[in-house]
């Protein structure tokens, strides 16, 4: 056991230390290194230890290779007694490897790596060139490791290749033949897209011709509601002056007397007023037949049919309206917006029916007929404040009912042979009012006869 020590003598020790490597240690050569002194560590004493090293001297080898490899390298590379004693028990656990380093004949079967790093600890004749060609070795080794790792991986990573292009060309195919199969389906979307987008076109013509055919039945529905109203307007005037008779009926039955009665007195009325206004007209005696007037005698002439037609007077002449006004019991009923638009259209309402409720006060006094002004008041949301001029009697037409239909009411109201003169020249007013046994007139005579006054 003493021989390898002995190997390692001073000499050789000397002509070692001499020596030094001109690179650092590969990487396996520096581990093993750290393992040989880890292994070696146990066998010294506390005091044989250099002083960094003391503290890893309880740590298991596996701990102290870990934990201490830099303090023990470090310790092995600058302590030449600390180097010396790892020498020694290394000699000791690996005697034939450390007589062939002496020797300077390795022993050719041995690793490489675990001769460089006992070369190393032992520091023979020639060790650098032992670590750089164990160095050297280890990288060889290592380079053909990589080698046959890189072969295997190239040929691994081959084997992936031709599967990949195997699976590729599976996954080509299967997407071509699923291609074609959305490409058919594509078409038949398509061709049922344009089928849609017909039948979406010819239900928007249908639409469309139903829409016309619901605004044309809406509009024949617009009408015929508007027609229904009006017939119910002119009902429900004809239902109020229905009721309106029968009010006025129950009031004469209360009364003691009855329409017809009164219907009769105005009647006797104008018929008495009649013969004294043809008596006045003819300048009859008091006395009708006269004793004298059996007696034949030449009496004065006589007006003839020509004379009588030099009497007739225009249908534009004011005083048409003066004769017919000075008839017994007269009462003229009067349009007041046909008058007023008619003769100053472009005044305020409000001081059209001044105007002429003014002319028709002053007419009422000079004629003493009886005279009504009727006027629509269908469109008025609230009554007009209104104080009536002396003689003429104001009348605005209700809601629903128009002043025509008013002035014929009226007309109708009167007796038959009482003379009832309507001026308007609204047509219709004028052919209803004749119906009812009433004079029309024009507008514009009254209109005349006023500026007179």
């Amino acid at each position: 056991m003493e021989q390898p020590t002995s190997g390692a003598g001073p000499a050789d020790a000397a002509d070692g230390t001499a020596e030094s490597l001109d690179r650092p240690l590969p990487e396996g050569v520096r581990r093993k290194v750290v393992a040989l002194v880890s292994d070696a560590f146990g066998g010294l004493t506390v005091g044989e230890l250099p002083a960094q090293l003391r503290q890893y001297a309880r740590f298991t080898p596996t701990r102290r290779a870990k934990f201490a490899g830099n303090a023990m390298a470090a310790a092995l590379e600058s302590d030449p007694a600390f180097r010396r004693r790892i020498g020694e028990r290394v000699g000791q656990t690996q005697p034939e490897l450390a007589e062939a380093l002496t020797s300077g004949a390795p022993p050719a079967a041995a690793d490489p790596v675990d001769v460089a790093a006992a070369a190393y600890v032992l520091r023979p004749a020639g060790w650098a060139k032992l670590v750089a060609a164990a160095g050297e070795e280890v990288q060889r080794a290592h380079a053909e490791r990589a080698d046959e790792e890189t072969r295997r991986e190239l040929e691994r990573l081959r084997g992936e290749l031709d599967q990949a292009r195997g699976q590729t060309r599976a996954d080509t195919e299967r997407l071509r033949s699923e291609l074609e199969s959305s490409r058919k389906e594509a078409d038949s979307l398509h061709r049922k897209l344009r089928s849609a987008l017909s039948e979406v076109k010819r239900g928007e013509a249908a639409l469309r011709k139903a829409g016309a055919e619901a605004d044309a039945v809406r509009a024949e529905a617009a009408a015929q509601v508007s027609a229904a109203e009006s017939e119910s307007r002119r009902l429900k005037a004809r239902l109020a002056e229905a009721e309106a008779s029968v009010e006025a009926g129950r009031r004469a039955a209360r009364e003691g007397r009855s329409v017809e009665d009164m219907r009769l007195r105005l009647l006797l009325d104008t018929v008495l007023d009649a013969a004294q206004g043809l008596r006045r007209e003819l300048a009859l005696p008091p006395s009708s037949i006269r004793p004298a007037d059996g007696v034949e005698a030449v009496e004065p002439g006589r007006m003839s049919p020509k004379d009588i037609a030099a009497r007739a007077l225009s249908e534009t002449d004011p005083a048409l309206l003066d004769q017919l006004l000075a008839l017994p019991q007269a009462h003229l009923i009067v349009d007041g917006y046909n008058v007023t638009k008619t003769g100053y259209p472009q005044m305020p309402l409000e001081k059209q029916r001044l105007r002429l409720l003014g002319g028709l006060s002053v007419l009422a006094a000079q004629t003493g007929a009886e005279m009504t002004c009727v006027f629509d008041g269908a469109e008025l949301a609230v009554p007009v404040l209104l104080a009536p001029p002396r003689g003429v009697r104001v009348l605005f037409s209700k809601a629903g009912v128009t002043a025509d239909e008013l002035i014929r009411q009226l007309a109708r109201a009167e007796p038959p042979g009482r003379p009832v003169v309507v001026v308007s020249t609204d047509r219709e007013v004028a052919d209803g009012v004749a119906k009812a046994g009433a004079r029309p007139v024009a507008s514009a005579l009254l209109l005349k006869r006023l500026s007179r006054v």
